[in-house]
């Protein structure tokens, strides 16, 4: 569908903090055209019968989830003074929703879904898992050359290998506490869930927050 008139485009890194995690993307979305709207910003719109504001997410982050560095590109359709813009948007964000960064990017780099790679996750598990007992699962999993594992989707159930989709993973303990830091593929072909992984390694009883904390972008782009 085509836009209104685009001159500007704004990158924002925003967090979407523990207040915010049971929203889901939808909601976020209108979050965020309700902050837009009441910053009085010069915002896009698609056309048609019901024309919406131009903003394109990075990846949507799932319910129960939180996000340290989200990705979100703004188009306007007239150019703007960035710091009064991120002035007058601040003061309209609710609570959990907080701006990083508000920077301008090239209006014809690809769109942002297009340029992801991967993503880095934190996730807080609850005591009980010892360092050496995380150690182990992560180097039995990292050791497998396949984990076949069945997603459920509204279409349908998808079988799919998961080991592919480990770029990196350690466990670790962190104040007492057993952690695992991860990086999953998250392009066009194929998305490693972090919940998935958790459940993969026997860990899922003692999961207690996930954490994104950087959308990769591919190398070149």
């Amino acid at each position: 569908m085509s836009a209104s008139l685009e001159v500007q485009r704004l990158r924002i890194v925003f967090a979407k903090q523990a207040e915010l995690r049971y929203i889901s993307h939808l909601d976020l979305m209108r979050a965020w055209e309700r902050a837009l709207r009441r910053a009085r910003l010069p915002v896009a719109h698609t056309q048609g019968f019901n024309p919406r504001p131009r903003l394109l997410f990075a990846a949507a982050l799932a319910v129960g989830w939180t996000g340290s560095a989200e990705l979100l590109d703004l188009f306007l359709e007239q150019r703007v003074d960035l710091r009064l813009a991120a002035r007058a948007l601040l003061v309209q964000l609710p609570p959990g929703l907080e701006v990083s960064s508000i920077t301008e990017v090239d209006l014809t780099l690809p769109s942002l879904p297009a340029q992801v790679s991967a993503a880095e996750y934190r996730i807080e598990l609850a005591p009980g898992p010892s360092a050496a007992e995380l150690g182990e699962r992560v180097a039995r999993l990292l050791a497998a050359t396949s984990l076949p594992r069945r997603r459920e989707r509204p279409d349908g159930v998808r079988s799919y290998d998961l080991r592919p989709l480990v770029q990196e993973l350690r466990g670790g303990l962190e104040n007492g506490c057993p952690l695992l830091w991860a990086r999953l593929q998250a392009d066009g072909t194929a998305t490693g869930r972090p919940d998935e992984l958790v459940d993969e390694l026997g860990l899922g009883p003692w999961l207690r927050s996930i954490e994104r904390v950087q959308i990769l972008f591919k190398s070149g782009v």
